[in-house]
């Protein structure tokens, strides 16, 4: 027994200093292995290693100046809807955004629930999906709803994927860790703790909310391995998925009515199995 505890204690230590170095991190008791070094996609000045797409305008057209860099961070006015798109393609990768609400909403979201979102493994013709974003999946980050998937696709299964869900009770799919798989290529996968009364009005605020308030930093974590997706806000797992489809592509960062900020966005990759 007491040889027991002290290998137990002796892996925790080791964990903790590999997560320090930058070599591993444990992800819902698997444990990630690093194979480079951190890259910011975001240098602070500029939107380098970027493109903008406006809805209705198309790419790099931006004459309200929807997306621009001020005080050493992207500055997202939310007037039009639209993203930035790295001009690279990515897999397995963990992906840091940190991002804070602005003030400002915009029609035809003034009243509505602040809206943006984390769009992953973005393929195709920009706006190909509604005019306005690549087919992607997306980490959305809405005011109650940070941290759920939605599948941003063709309705095919192209771009899909499977998560377990807890046994439906109201009207979304609920992320539950030992509940029932569930395939969806379009709609979404609600982080676990979405409040069940959950209503797209301004301010809103649920109950297990791990999402800070209004004005301060929040930190997203996105561990992109293989064909699943893992998704940690302020250092809480909100939800994952597997069978995710497709695996790689770019990233995007939305504008959807609301104001934003983001002072970083860092990419590391994660070796491949």
């Amino acid at each position: 027994m007491k040889n027991t505890i002290l290998y137990s204690l002796a892996l925790i230590f080791f964990l903790f200093v590999a997560e320090s170095c930058g070599t591993k991190r444990v992800v819902q008791n698997e444990i990630v292995k690093y194979s480079g070094k951190t890259q910011s996609l975001f240098n602070g000045q500029n939107l380098d290693g970027w493109y903008k797409f406006i809805k209705g305008r198309g790419r790099d057209v931006d004459p309200k100046t929807v997306f621009s860099v001020e005080n050493g961070m992207i500055h997202v006015s939310g007037e039009e809807y639209g993203c930035i798109t790295t001009n690279e393609e990515y897999s397995d990768y963990k992906l840091v955004v940190e991002f804070k609400w602005g003030p400002k909403t915009h029609a035809p979201r003034i009243d509505k629930a602040r809206d943006g979102g984390i769009l992953l493994h973005s393929t195709g013709v920009d706006g190909g999906y509604s005019g306005t974003w690549m087919y992607s999946i997306e980490c959305q980050i809405i005011e109650g709803g940070t941290g759920d998937f939605l599948v941003v696709g063709d309705g095919t299964k192209n771009f899909s994927l499977t998560s377990n869900v807890a046994p439906k009770t109201g009207k979304g799919n609920v992320y539950k860790a030992d509940g029932q798989p569930l395939t969806i290529n379009s709609g979404r996968i609600d982080w676990w703790g979405r409040d069940p009364e959950w209503k797209d009005v301004l301010g809103f605020r649920g109950k297990q909310d791990v999402e800070k308030e209004v004005g301060k930093w929040n930190r997203i974590e996105c561990f992109v391995k293989g064909d699943k997706v893992s998704a940690y806000l302020n250092g809480v797992l909100v939800n994952e998925a597997y069978n995710v489809r497709p695996t790689r592509g770019k990233i995007q960062l939305q504008s959807e009515g609301a104001e934003m900020f983001f002072r970083k966005v860092e990419i590391t990759p994660i070796a491949a199995e």
